[in-house]
């Protein structure tokens, strides 16, 4: 069969996979001073940054609307056997829901709850995309997407909690709390929620190393094949931090580092980093 894999631009992959996989991007909508911008086309996270680092407001992101998902399969539907489309979390976002009503229109298009976000949902595109060349129906590939995303395991460790405030997702006094403690939470992705499932404590270069060592030593249960290391801007020394500590304990065929798209980077701000990847 001849499938077009298609994703919300939530998936934080890099434009060489993208383009070596042949996938097609649906950005999500950024709302800056009440005016929407595309995902990663008219907005991009610098550009969140500087604003909020001026004194702006927050950005936050919209979902997409039944109309714009039937604006984009109805590119693909008529030129390939099958679409797939893999949406950023149900959890997160109303996307899943708008897909699938935007899908009735499509016998050919299938539409997949990705359970994640960021490279989290990255790694299930991926897996989408080597199962399209492999899998005789649409179904059987739905299916099979399906059993595949609950073992997916993503995370992030945050240097800041300034946007969780302002965004509503931390209250003042969470946060200075952990600011006078120098506490840095790890907010982990469970069945489909954000959730903090640990707190480190010290100079963030070694809190993220200790996070990173935790992620992936000494486990058994993680499937080798590909990790991401995903974030937000990070200090060089925050960066070699980690970097060390996933040679040393990764062991992984591919290693990937991206950047954090605009869905994170409205909700986390700078200094945001995840290592995530498959369990078996």
């Amino acid at each position: 069969m001849n499938i077009k894999i298609l994703s919300d631009s939530t998936c934080d992959l890099s434009e060489s996979l993208i383009k070596s996989n042949n996938i097609g991007i649906v950005p999500l909508n950024i709302i800056k001073d009440e005016k929407s911008f595309k995902d990663g086309i008219t907005i991009t996270p610098d550009d969140i940054f500087r604003h909020v680092a001026a004194g702006g407001s927050l950005c936050t992101t919209s979902a997409n609307s039944v109309g714009e998902y039937q604006e984009y399969f109805r590119q693909y539907a008529g030129d390939y056997d099958g679409v797939v489309h893999i949406n950023i979390g149900s959890g997160f976002s109303s996307c899943y829901q708008n897909a699938c009503i935007a899908a009735e229109e499509f016998p050919n298009v299938r539409v997949i709850d990705s359970q994640n976000l960021s490279t989290g949902q990255g790694l299930v595109v991926l897996e989408a995309c080597r199962l399209a060349k492999e899998c005789t129906s649409l179904d059987e590939l739905a299916e099979k997407m399906r059993a595949f995303t609950p073992r997916v395991e993503a995370s992030f460790l945050l240097d800041r909690l300034e946007y969780m405030v302002k965004g509503g997702r931390c209250s003042s006094a969470t946060a200075l709390g952990a600011n006078l403690l120098n506490l840095k939470p790890c907010i982990e992705v469970k069945d489909g929620k954000m959730v903090v499932v640990k707190k480190y404590r010290g100079k963030y270069a070694k809190c993220l190393a200790n996070y990173a060592r935790d992620r992936i030593a000494n486990r058994e249960d993680l499937t080798r094949e590909t990790l991401f290391v995903t974030n937000t801007p990070i200090s060089d020394e925050c960066h070699s931090a980690v970097m060390e500590v996933v040679r040393e304990y990764g062991h992984f065929q591919n290693v990937y580092e991206t950047s954090a798209g605009c869905t994170v980077s409205c909700h986390c701000g700078p200094g945001t980093l995840g290592v995530l990847f498959v369990r078996k």
